[in-house]
Parts: C-alpha cells; structure tokens; sequence
C-alpha cells in the first residue's frame, strides 16, 4: 500500500474509504464492525477473500479499483531506490469502498489490500445535523518542513477523530508526481504525515492552485509543466481521481457543499495560477520581452481558473447555496475557498481579478484593479448578507483573521509548514509589487484582530496580529459546541513542547 486508508464524504450511514497501491493487486476489501480490531492478520485475510462476506461482529465491503490516469515521476523525484531520469509514467491504483448500514457513533474498520492488513482505524457516518462537531481546519502543507511537527501537535492536543478536515487547498507542490502525494524522501510526503488523523477523520478538500496542473509535457519536468497553466490548458484530475468526493451537480469537485452536524460548509474553487512579480521574464505583470511576438509563450498573467464573479455557473451555485433550506437551518454557516482576498500575506495581492492586457510597442503588461477584486466586489456583500460566520482561506503561508461590518470573520491559518511573511505596519515587511498595489496590510481595508489570549508581542511591547514564522507552527479547530474556532501555535524548536493556545473567538 502507498498510504493508509483516508475517509471520504460521509452519509447518514456510510463513509467511503480510499487507499492507493502501486499494482494493481487483488482482494480489497475493508472490513467493518467491533470484531474487526481483535483479528489476527490471517483471520482478517480470511475475511477479506472467503466466504460469507459477513461474520459475528463483522462485515466486508469490496473496493472498485482504477487507476489514475497522470501520475508520473522525474528526475526531481526522490524515491527509495528507483532514479527517474526522464519523466516516467508511475501506476497508482486507487482503490474506493462505500461502507453502509452504519450506526451512529464510532466502529472500528480494517484494509484488507493484496494481502496487506492495516491497524485498525474508525470511521463513522455524517453527524445528523443537530449534532455539534469538531472540525480541524488547515491548508498550504505542501511538504514544507513544519508539517509533521504540526499534525503531531494536533493529535497531541486534540486527538485524531475529527467530524470533518477542511482543507483550503495546496496539499502538495506538483499533484502529477505521486511521491508527493506518497513516498517522497526529499520532504513530507502528503498521506504519510496526515495519515493518522486521515484514517479516523474525513477530509473535505479545496482546490488551490497547486491541485491544477498545466500543459502536458513528454521531456518538460513536472515542475515545469505545473508552472505552465494556460487558459483553456489546464487541468485538476489528478485531484479529481484522489478525491472523487464530496462533489455537487453542477460543480462536480470543484464547488460543492455538505452539512456536517451543525456546520453547513460551503466550498468554492477561487484561485488563480501564481506567477512570479519580478519585473523581468514572464511574471505577474508581464510578459517576457523575448516572448512578446510569441503567443505560444505567454503567461497570460495571474489568471483566474475558475469564474466565480457575478453571472457565473459558480456564483449561481453560491447564491443559490446560501439561500438553501440547509445552509438557513444550520447553526453556523463556512464558506472554504483558497484564495484569500483579505489578508497580511503575499498572495493577497494583486487583486482576485481577470488580468488587464496592456500592449505597447515592444511589450506586454497587465494590470489588476482593486476595484474590480471578484471576492471583494460580488461574493463578499453575498457573504454578508446571507449571515455567514466564517469564511476559511489558505495561499499566503500566514495567520491572521478579520471580522468585517457585518459580522463575517476571514480566517486564514496556513502557516503550517512554512511562512512567506506578514505584510503589515506591525512587521515593518512590505510588499514587492509595483506602486498603485496594496503594499502593507489588508487589501480589502480591514483591520487585522490581534490574538486574544497568547499574542507575540514585538521587543518594544507591541503585540502583533499575525503568525508568519518557518519556526512557529500553527493549526485552528473549530469547536461547534461552543460556538469557538481555537487557534493553536507551536515552537518546532522545542519539539518537547506542548501546542500554546493563542487565539479564540466566536463565530456569532
């Protein structure tokens, strides 16, 4: 097996259960029930390949295989004991059980897969929609170096049985190269360190720009076709494949919504592709010089993805998501999308717009207006006015949160592995744009909320409202019971040191 098994878009009596395998294999199955967690390997076997299918505290459910259909390696990748001197094919084979007839509450399962017997886990259905929960939220690993020291500290402090992950996008770095995902020796490979939490906890995943692959290339590294996204060329199944649920009608992966107990969440796909903002080559804001009679070369700018401004599928979708009978019932309603248009970090700008061509006579610029910012302008007053308690962001490796006018809290706590730096008045850090572009603080003109119980305060005493540290690790839970989202810092250099609660506010 390449990963333990990860839990998918739980039901009112069922959760599907994926895991991956090199070969193709045989017998996979997932054994479900109280008597699963005494088996002994050979009996598991058993079980898993005989007949009846069902025992005395136990029952199987069979696993429908595929394989995915772009997982590759190059020479970039490091796996144990294999070089890839070009870019190779790698088979995965994702192998997905839909478990039903569950009660509520917690029953322990096992992965019966080619022979290989995994630990016992547990899984359960969808908490009914009356019932408070516990979600962690998180985004932006991509293998960065905190990672492991992170998710440690969650199990640590808060267990590993989640109603619910959400995940705001970046997982990993290039999604084509499966040792990302799986065994990569280079850094934290995705499963390896979330598998703990992952097998007891489903994930409900977002789609940031490091789930969309570019152009497809035979001889290009992987890194390279990653960083080539076109507009029209561009794709996200290596996603879709790993994480064929939670998906809606009109959106499929891409935008969807679930009601998880209390929490009604709602999940956008709002990320452009990152381009470089350095003034020279092909970048943010322009093309490169060489480049400007060549077409086939160009960037486009930071183009956005996936529409999401007022009149399109996705907008429609959101609108008529708020307006819901579930979204209306639910005690506290979350809308989970990448991009975070309100924020300290580099990635908060230049504005979430469609990028302003600018032909000269030998170049090519683009611009961005603040005003025509497709969160800040349409999907933001949306927000407001359909009484949304939280809105959850990744991208820009920070903490840091807001509350605007109407009650709405942006959260963003992805300084999980890394940081890429606050650009606030507190920290004296400004952004590298060009004049006219929001340069300190928050683009969207809040103010950013200092920490509530456990702030760093800077040498001369000020306290700052914001987490960018490659030391400092970070991760948020959001407690339903109590109407709270806890956020939780820890000191990767103290490894013996417990998580530090230092922030908490309510969602009302």
């Amino acid at each position: 097996m390449l990963c333990e098994p990860y839990l998918l878009d739980p039901t009112p009596d069922g959760v599907h259960v994926v895991w991956h395998t090199e070969a193709p294999g045989s017998h996979h199955a997932v054994l479900v029930g109280p008597a699963v967690a005494g088996m002994t390997e050979e009996r598991a076997r058993a079980a898993a390949t005989g007949t009846p299918g069902e025992g005395e505290g136990w029952r199987r459910f069979t696993a429908g295989t595929t394989e995915l259909s772009r997982t590759r390696e190059d020479q970039e990748s490091s796996v144990p004991g294999r070089v890839y001197p070009i870019v190779t094919r790698r088979p995965v084979h994702r192998h997905l059980a839909t478990v039903t007839g569950l009660a509520a509450g917690r029953t322990p399962y096992r992965v019966v897969s080619g022979g290989t017997v995994t630990q016992a886990y547990t899984l359960a259905p969808a908490p009914p929609p009356d019932r408070p929960v516990r979600l962690l939220l998180t985004s932006d690993h991509q293998l960065k170096p905190m990672v492991p020291a992170n998710l440690a500290k969650v199990a640590e402090t808060a267990g590993v049985t989640f109603d619910g992950v959400l995940m705001a996008g970046d997982m990993v770095n290039a999604p084509d190269r499966a040792s990302e995902w799986f065994d990569t020796t280079a850094e934290p490979p995705f499963f390896r360190t979330f598998e703990r939490i992952l097998a007891h906890s489903p994930i409900y995943p977002a789609i940031g720009n490091h789930e969309v692959m570019g152009r497809w290339s035979d001889t290009a590294t992987l890194d390279a076709q990653f960083n080539d996204p076109q507009p029209g060329d561009w794709n996200i199944t290596t996603y879709q494949e790993m994480f064929p649920y939670p998906r809606s009608e009109s959106g499929g992966q891409r935008w969807w919504s679930r009601t998880i107990g209390d929490v009604h969440v709602i999940c956008l796909f709002a990320t452009q592709v990152w381009r470089t903002p350095h003034p020279e080559g092909r970048g943010k804001f322009q093309e490169a010089l060489e480049d400007v009679d060549c077409p086939e070369r160009w960037g486009h700018g930071q183009f956005i993805f996936e529409p999401i401004k007022r009149g399109s599928r996705q907008f429609a979708f959101l609108e008529g998501e708020l307006a819901s009978p579930a979204a209306r019932a639910a005690r506290y309603r979350v809308v989970m999308f990448h991009h975070p248009s309100h924020g300290l970090g580099s990635h908060s700008v230049p504005p979430y717009t469609d990028p302003v061509r600018v032909v000269g006579t030998k170049s090519i610029r683009y611009e961005y207006p603040l005003a025509d910012d497709y969160i800040l302008r349409d999907v933001e007053p949306l927000l407001s006015a359909a009484g949304v308690h939280l809105v959850l962001n990744g991208h820009s490796h920070v903490w840091n949160r807001f509350r605007n006018a109407a009650g709405v809290n942006w959260l963003e706590t992805s300084n999980v592995g890394n940081s890429y730096g606050a650009y606030d008045v507190t920290s004296g850090m400004t952004r590298w744009y060009p004049p006219g572009y929001v340069l300190q603080g928050d683009p969207g003109g809040l103010q950013p909320i200092v920490p509530t119980v456990a702030p760093y305060v800077r040498s001369d005493g000020v306290p700052l409202p914001f987490v960018a540290s490659n030391e400092i690790t970070v991760f948020s839970l959001l407690d339903s019971a109590a109407g709270v989202v806890r956020s939780y810092r820890h000191d990767t250099r103290q490894p013996a040191s417990p998580a530090v609660l230092f922030d908490e506010f309510s969602l009302t």
